[in-house]
């Protein structure tokens, strides 16, 4: 049996954002949030910008704290982790971030880019690190002369390969990807999307996938999480995902993408609303102001993630 790498457990987090009047305005970005991921497992985590997908990852990495709930790695409660323990577990939950531009100091060389990571958690060898360098720009498919240039030599796509070869320097369980390709263009994005799916394949790793794109959360998933407004309102197994009934707000999604055989692609259902904010939360479930099933029922309560069938939970009074 598989064993668990991460675990989310009834995470809420909030933020104050500024005065209004002598009050600190607060907002929630998650709110009972819970999820678990596998070895081998992929997860891809599915929804618009403002939705928390974000600030989950975030909390995974132990990048921040939630206020409420509990983040497990390899089935212990980061609280729990003696100095030893996390410093033994830490390495193994890696990232791969947004911008290629940004997640890379710009004053080190790619040669020490790589060995950072690895000298610090791995051994104090530079010799070996070196070599693990060399060893891991192939699999990433850059030469070796690229340990000696600085990231502003390199180009997007270059780039986004470094900070996934630093990531495999210490050898992970888990890679948090939050939006890996989306300043890629489409080309680039597609190798990179190959290079993640042979390295799961190859070193048994384990995903969580933070992205606003279906196309590229169902090509790396094995199961799909959809957020709205810092809620999962949906979990589902890629398996059934074209087979099965969703949330209204997932077919929304699903909807806005044209279908390529289709006369009428360049007609596809235009997405309803915009996304509210966190500030000033609809009564009810979420989604009501944004949902052509909505009833009256829908702005009184909030629907809570139901068992449908083997493979998949739906937060809705209408599924």
């Amino acid at each position: 049996m598989a064993k668990s790498v991460v675990e989310v457990k009834n995470i809420w987090k909030s933020y104050e954002i500024k005065r209004w009047g002598f009050k600190r305005i607060s907002f929630y970005a998650l709110i009972d949030v819970s999820l678990s991921v596998f070895e081998g497992e992929s997860v891809g985590i599915l929804g618009e910008s403002g939705c928390g997908k974000t600030t989950l990852g975030k909390i995974i990495l132990d990048l921040e704290k939630p206020d409420k709930g509990e983040v497990l790695w390899f089935g212990k409660g980061l609280k729990n982790l003696t100095k030893e323990e996390y410093k033994i577990f830490r390495p193994k939950i890696q990232a791969v971030f947004q911008d290629p531009y940004s997640s890379l100091n710009p004053r080190y060389k790619v040669s020490d880019i790589l060995l950072e990571p690895y000298l610090i958690n791995v051994e104090k060898d530079k010799e070996k690190g070196l070599e693990k360098a060399k060893e891991v720009l192939s699999l990433v498919g850059l030469r070796v002369e690229v340990l000696d240039k600085y990231p502003h030599a390199l180009s997007g796509g270059e780039r986004q390969r470094v900070a996934l070869a630093r990531t495999l320097m210490v050898s992970p369980s888990l890679i948090v990807l939050d939006e890996p390709t989306s300043a890629l263009d489409t080309t680039l994005a597609g190798q990179i999307l190959e290079l993640l799916k042979e390295f799961k394949r190859s070193f048994n790793l384990s995903y969580i996938l933070i992205s606003h794109s279906l196309p590229v959360v169902l090509y790396l998933s094995d199961w799909i999480i959809v957020m709205y407004l810092g809620r999962v309102v949906e979990i589902c197994k890629k398996e059934v995902f074209f087979e099965t009934s969703h949330h209204p707000y997932t077919l929304m999604l699903l909807n806005a993408y044209p279908d390529p055989f289709s006369p009428k692609a360049l007609f596809s259902k235009k997405v309803k609303g915009e996304i509210a904010s966190p500030l000033f939360r609809p009564t009810g479930c979420e989604f009501h102001p944004r949902c052509e099933e909505a009833e009256k029922f829908c702005k009184d309560s909030v629907p809570q993630l139901r068992k449908i069938g083997d493979s998949q939970y739906i937060a809705c009074f209408k599924r």
